[in-house]
């Protein structure tokens, strides 16, 4: 799918302020002597905010067990009295937008627009699931002749497991959610850990507009509970987050036939042709690149720019950059927020050591900021090339790295020097060119002067160790 300079599904420009409300502890599910607890920490201030009970191999099965039972019943509800709770979440989400915000951008350290713009954004993607299931279930006859008839019959795979991850919480897992629920699915749903909150508001959300509590069922927890769930009898399981988890998840379902998504890893680049304006490439890129601290699954992480123009580039995405004001998620004003995962602070350090030991050119940034929590400055290099980390392996931070190029010849064959290919972009005024170029790399979904974009219309797909299967779409 391409999104040729299309705006995003997500407005980008919301000016609502947000309420000063605490976390409701109504979001905590019912403790059992058996259950654990799973800590949640701020990752802007490194506190504490809250403890919620966790599951453990025992209580997994169980919800598994429900799930399995409370299935048929809920393929044989009616469509439209399934349709008629999803329209119902809708509207709770647009009533309580706030507090969901507050919650998300407590939990990930996500800035507090940039959370609203994502449950923005997210009404789209359930308003298009609403308007396309009935066209989807209907039964097709594809040949009749004679006392020959053949028919398509959508049916649900039945119980669904869905992975989900903490960089967009509501988008990643309502592709998941929503098509699963109101196809007949139930879900079982294991949010990231690093997304509790969010996920048991979901949760809360879905059971207050009618669906069942045994036809979507949160499990809690860390790896070992992924696992567990890996262990039940799952008709289909939807992850989304590292290749290292993905294959694993592969590794462990293949043999059973169970069948998977998997949305993995990206080193996502883009080109800059000379005839492009080179700030206002700059511009969309560095928010490319640096949108949600860059910790999007399609963040710009390889950009490659003509050498007519490389100078110019360079020095409007540095301006750009620095622009960009990092501070408490909590602000109105802040578009950098914090590294949801203290983990990889050290791989975004080991990348500027690297680069700067191959002669990167170190612009701005670089280094870890002071104070508590999970910080990291917004980091820019030029002169890079693919000797180096920074171009080969996924960084999901705010860092990038800007190479020169002579031609396009050049640079297609750098975009697709990589292991992975979820998106591409080229930017030209040019349209022929840029669908020539695009044709040429291996990426599931490629931009033409946009980027960091996804749209509930258009299949999500990867190609190499960016995954298997589609979201979002009809397909």
């Amino acid at each position: 799918g391409s999104g040729a300079g299309q705006g995003a599904d997500a407005s980008r420009r919301c000016r609502a302020r947000i309420s000063s409300k605490t976390l409701s502890h109504s979001l905590r599910e019912p403790t059992s002597p058996s259950m654990t607890t799973l800590s949640i920490h701020n990752p802007a201030t490194g506190a504490l905010i809250t403890d919620v009970p966790a599951d453990d191999a025992a209580s997994v099965a169980t919800k598994a067990a429900r799930a399995r039972a409370a299935q048929p019943a809920w393929a044989a509800t009616p469509l439209t009295a399934r349709k008629a709770c999803i329209v119902r979440f809708r509207a709770a989400v647009v009533a309580q937008l706030e507090v969901l915000a507050a919650t998300m951008t407590s939990e990930t350290g996500k800035p507090i627009k940039m959370s609203r713009n994502e449950l923005n954004g997210l009404l789209g993607r359930i308003d298009f699931f609403l308007s396309e299931v009935d066209a989807q279930l209907v039964t097709q006859t594809v040949f009749s002749d004679g006392g020959m008839t053949e028919q398509i019959q959508p049916t649900p795979l039945g119980v669904i497991a869905n992975i989900s991850a903490w960089n967009y919480p509501w988008f990643v897992g309502c592709n998941v959610i929503i098509p699963a629920l109101l196809t007949g699915n139930v879900v079982l749903y294991k949010p990231s850990e690093f997304a509790t909150l969010t996920g048991l508001a979901i949760a809360r959300l879905l059971h207050d507009s009618g669906v069942p509590q045994d036809v979507f069922i949160a499990v809690i927890g860390g790896g070992d509970v992924g696992a567990a769930l890996q262990a039940q009898e799952i008709d289909g399981l939807f992850f989304t987050g590292s290749y290292a988890t993905g294959a694993k998840i592969a590794q462990t379902l293949g043999p059973r036939m169970v069948k998977l998504q998997l949305e993995l890893g990206g080193k996502d680049p883009t080109y800059v042709c000379e005839d492009a304006d080179p700030r206002l490439a700059a511009e969309s890129l560095a928010d490319g690149a640096m949108y949600n601290t860059g910790q999007s699954c399609c963040s710009v992480e390889r950009i490659y720019v003509h050498e007519s123009i490389y100078d110019a580039f360079v020095a409007a995405f540095v301006e750009t950059v620095a622009g960009f004001k990092v501070g408490d998620p909590a602000s109105e004003d802040t578009y950098i927020g914090a590294i949801t995962r203290a983990p990889q602070l050290a791989v975004l350090e080991a990348q500027v050591a690297d680069a700067r030991a191959r002669g990167a050119r170190l612009l701005a940034g670089g280094t870890r900021l002071k104070g508590p929590g999970n910080w990291f400055a917004p980091t820019v290099f030029a002169d890079v090339n693919h000797t180096m980390e920074l171009m080969r392996e996924e960084s999901f931070g705010p860092i990038i790295g800007i190479q020169k190029v002579t031609s396009d010849v050049e640079a297609v064959k750098l975009m697709n020097d990589t292991r992975y290919g979820l998106t591409a972009g080229v930017y030209t005024p040019n349209e022929a060119r840029a669908r020539g170029l695009l044709a040429q790399v291996n990426a599931g979904s490629v931009f033409w002067n946009c980027c960091d974009r996804v749209s509930p219309r258009l299949p999500g797909c990867g190609q190499g160790d960016s995954g298997v299967g589609l979201t979002l779409s009809t397909y």
